[in-house]
């Protein structure tokens, strides 16, 4: 475990000099992205954020921005209007973004939920949550490649569940779940890790001088997890209440998310660039101490859950990589 005095002492010494200069926030409207670029913000730093969130969360977001420009005028908040579940739409904010940038230095992934009720697809024809949490991310990281590749320090953080991953519990024969009754929150979870995982660590291996991490956030009170429920559930609520209760006694704060995410956003623990780091160095999943993928727990520890990994490179990667390319052939 990185403990938070270690955290609090590594992101003081992030400045003008770490390298981070344009980040992309997908997701960060609320909950952990949220916290993470407020975390980022106050360090005080010439940063230029692109804030992608929906339209809905526009009005709200406006005042997050204002209340950012206070804290540091030096701070450029960009707000990026998409539907992010619609792959039509990453195509076009990567686009936008890829005409005004020569580089990118962060882009930062955490939008989603979990899947509870009943499967519900997006206009294009995937399940929602997955085309939040695997197609939408990983057609980020493929437009903006060419922009990371030209940062000396850049990042991918993608938030969700790295060292999370089973064999078991992953259908490489119905990756978009279709097949009647295979479509169920716990396989629908680990499904879309899984699939997160294996597509990084085969990105990573191609990049090495892109840093990628998979983190497992632990438990945050983001409330989200009212978002998966029908409406009107009142086993959807009942439940909300219980886990958002567990979260606000065992779970993280708010700031120490924020600030545990941006450790994971810039510390040297990962992969040797960013903000010097004197502590245990983390390792990938070929556990290598650079160029590959880290997996990082709640508590910044790496795993490289080799065993599992390994099999899941072996017997899915293929798969998952043919299916993936399929999907967002179209929108590339």
């Amino acid at each position: 475990m990185v403990s938070f005095d270690d955290i609090l002492a590594s992101n003081s010494l992030i400045n003008d000099e770490s390298g981070l200069h344009v980040a992309v926030f997908v997701g960060g409207t609320s909950g952990i992205g949220k916290f993470t670029i407020k975390a980022l913000v106050a360090t005080g730093i010439t940063v230029k954020i692109y804030l992608v969130g929906r339209r809905s969360s526009k009005e709200r977001t406006q005042a997050f921005i204002e209340e950012l420009h206070a804290v540091n005028p030096k701070a450029e908040i960009v707000w990026t209007e998409a539907e992010v579940s619609l792959l039509a739409d990453v195509k076009r904010v990567c686009e936008v973004i890829k005409s005004k940038e020569s580089r990118l230095d962060l882009l930062v992934l955490t939008a989603g939920y979990a899947p509870f009720g009943t499967r519900k697809e997006t206009a294009e024809g995937h399940e929602v949550v997955q085309a939040l949490e695997y197609y939408s991310r990983m057609l980020f990281i493929l437009h903006l490649l060419p922009l990371l590749g030209a940062s000396d320090h850049a990042r991918v953080v993608s938030v969700l569940g790295g060292g999370l991953e089973t064999t078991y519990l992953i259908d490489l024969d119905d990756l978009d779940l279709k097949k009647p009754g295979n479509f169920k929150v716990y396989r629908a979870r680990f499904q879309y890790l899984a699939m997160n995982t294996i597509t990084l660590d085969k990105l990573a291996s191609e990049n090495p001088d892109i840093t990628f991490i998979h983190s497992c956030p632990g438990a945050v009170n983001t409330g989200n997890v009212r978002r998966g429920w029908d409406a009107n559930s009142v086993v959807g609520s009942i439940f909300s209440r219980v886990v958002e209760s567990m979260n606000w006694l065992i779970g993280f704060s708010d700031d120490e998310s924020g600030q545990r995410h941006l450790f994971e956003s810039t510390s040297a623990a990962f992969g040797g660039r960013g903000v010097p780091y004197t502590g245990r160095a983390g390792i990938t999943t070929t556990a290598q101490s650079a160029g590959g993928l880290f997996l990082v727990s709640n508590k910044c520890d790496c795993t490289p859950n080799a065993k599992v990994v390994a099999q899941l490179r072996e017997k899915g990667q293929e798969k998952v990589w043919d299916h993936t390319e399929k999907v967002l052939g179209p929108y590339l």
